[in-house]
């Protein structure tokens, strides 16, 4: 049986026409042909079984056929905030595996030991993309720009903050138990800093903005694992049962 494949349409429920490089990959590489089936997802939750029904060089339209039952596996609003890395394939890993196991927010934070001070943010929801259409999600995490992490946690944010450390002298709880006791309905927004730690100073910030600080457990991560680490154990802890 022929796979269906999945394709990244904003408002797909009234556009009627693929997006330039989705209608390219589904011309040119997968050479979809008039008739031939195809699921679009639009990033907030939908999910449509549809029919191509013009095919051109540069177009793709489609013709809806049903709109498909979609539910959320996870509860909530899940937001991480995270230190990129110095070498980049490292945290773009982090950001596909972390979209193939389910969260909504992303958001990069220049901090005072970062290696890394500006990045593609736009290579990096290409990524995002991809990766919602493999694991075949109808809801795209949002991706924002880069900002200084003194202005990141002094906005407002809905429901539990948590900011992720090493240091001793800084009571820390465990993230996975404090899960648990968090209602799957409430938001939460945990921050995972650079190779070389939040400073001590952030931390302290972190917490007079509401941040409480927590620990991943005993090993001490790379940044990529803890931000994919804190990720699983939220969308695990929000799970429907």
């Amino acid at each position: 049986m022929k796979e269906i494949r999945y394709f990244y349409v904003p408002n797909a429920s009234s556009a009627g026409e693929l997006p330039e490089e989705e209608a390219k990959h589904a011309t040119r590489v997968l050479r979809l042909q008039c008739g031939d089936q195809m699921i679009l997802v639009d990033g907030e939750g939908g999910l449509f079984n549809s029919e191509v029904s013009v095919v051109s060089n540069k177009h793709c339209l489609y013709n809806i056929v049903e709109t498909l039952p979609c539910q959320r596996e996870w509860n909530g609003r899940i937001a991480l905030g995270i230190a990129p890395t110095k070498m980049m394939d490292r945290i773009e890993w982090m950001a596909e595996k972390a979209t193939e196991v389910g969260f909504d927010e992303i958001s990069f934070l220049d901090c005072q030991f970062s290696e890394r001070k500006t990045l593609r943010t736009d290579r990096i929801d290409r990524i995002v993309v991809s990766a919602m259409k493999q694991s075949h999600k109808a809801w795209k995490p949002q991706v924002n720009e880069m900002m200084s992490f003194d202005k990141f946690v002094s906005e407002p944010r809905e429901g539990r903050k948590f900011i992720a450390h090493c240091y001793e002298e800084i009571e820390r709880k465990d993230l996975w138990l404090e899960l648990q006791n968090t209602p799957v309905e409430e938001p939460v927004t945990i921050l995972v800093g650079p190779e070389g730690d939040f400073s001590i100073t952030e931390v302290r910030l972190a917490m007079k903005h509401g941040y409480e600080p927590i620990s991943l457990g005993r090993s001490r991560l790379r940044t990529e694992t803890a931000g994919l680490s804190a990720v699983m154990m939220a969308n695990l802890s929000k799970r429907q049962m």
